[in-house]
């Protein structure tokens, strides 16, 4: 199991400085990749054509680039070109967002987001490996059939045909995408626990396009926080959880309050979005149960996180990301250097 860094999106408090020194910090000590965030605020590219070029060996990856955001070849152009300055180290996360973001913000309507999204990924592969770029899709035709255009193909050689493509993915059905079309997953509230049923719906993706799940690149991104007092540790993810299972999307329609209760929170899950809902948003984040932050996350001294990892790693995580819950810059650089050596600790590293 390799290790990741996944640094979310800017914040009111967090810096540009502070996300390139956790990632320097992650470059010297080995980790594997470094993945950057998009919602409503920073984009990921930019973040990571940033750290790209101040950085060694690491990774970058998008984590991830929103596909109501940009047209499939657009996505195709800033790939290759990352991965061109960065020397083949772009990894490329893809995601639809929620409806609010996709409609609200993007303005392009939620519908059908299993099919968009092969389509979108077809194009994208298609245009990376430089083949001219005809599609005739539901939701994407190029070259538009009735005007000047002409099927295209990338303007440059970048330096790989196929840069590795993940999808962020909750639901049986998208996990089932994911593993037919992608080279791995990226997760959240990843429970070993719970982690079997969700990679049947990857295998069964898997076996659909004649392919085992060895090679699939299984990437959950877990919150960590070291520290003696694991109850105290938890705190300060219950914000965290209750604005996901209670606050983003509608009550109609959260895929994460889905997720929960397919891993036996219901009624918790139920009572966190009516409350969350209702603005009582404290009240939502003691509502999330401890035990379900405990199977989500990375909480305690070392040796109790080093014995969480070969949990993870027994169910079937190859890159375990994790998202640093800290004050501060200099905090996260030594929760981050406890996580590295709580991996080898664990004896399940790479």
């Amino acid at each position: 199991m390799r290790l990741g860094l996944s640094l979310g999106y800017q914040t009111a408090w967090s810096t540009p400085a502070d996300h390139l020194a956790l990632a320097q910090e992650a470059d010297r000590l080995g980790c594997s990749v470094v993945w950057a965030a998009e919602a409503y605020g920073s984009d990921s590219p930019s973040m990571l054509a940033w750290m790209a070029g101040q950085t060694q060996r690491i990774d970058v990856g998008a984590a991830v680039m929103q596909i109501p955001a940009r047209t499939p070849a657009m996505t195709a152009m800033t790939a290759a070109t990352i991965d061109a300055l960065s020397g083949g180290r772009f990894r490329l996360g893809l995601g639809v967002s929620g409806p609010q973001v996709s409609e609200g913000w993007h303005g392009v309507r939620f519908a059908k987001p299993l099919a968009r999204t092969r389509e979108y990924v077809d194009i994208v592969k298609m245009a990376i490996a430089r083949k001219e770029v005809a599609y005739d899709g539901e939701f994407h035709t190029l070259p538009l059939p009735d005007g000047p255009g002409k099927a295209l193909r990338l303007g440059f050689h970048p330096p790989r045909e196929h840069i590795p493509i993940y999808l962020a993915a909750v639901g049986p059905k998208n996990l089932e995408l994911a593993g037919e079309i992608a080279d791995g997953w990226l997760a959240v509230f990843y429970a070993p626990e719970f982690a079997e049923e969700q990679l049947a719906s990857v295998r069964a993706g898997r076996a659909k396009a004649g392919k085992e799940l060895a090679g699939f690149d299984v990437v959950p991104s877990v919150p960590v926080v070291v520290g003696d007092d694991i109850a105290s540790c938890a705190e300060l993810v219950r914000w965290y959880a209750a604005l996901y299972v209670g606050g983003m999307g509608s009550r109609q329609q959260n895929f994460y309050n889905q997720l929960a209760t397919r891993m036996g929170y219901g009624d918790a899950a139920r009572e966190v979005q009516d409350l969350y809902l209702a603005k009582r948003q404290r009240d939502a984040a003691a509502a999330i149960p401890m035990e379900f932050i405990d199977r989500t996350s990375l909480l305690g001294p070392k040796e109790r996180i080093a014995e969480r990892m070969r949990e993870y790693a027994a169910a079937g995580v190859t890159t375990l990301s994790v998202t640093l819950f800290v004050a501060d810059r200099d905090s996260g650089v030594q929760t981050l250097r406890t996580v590295a050596e709580a991996l080898e600790l664990s004896g399940v590293g790479e």
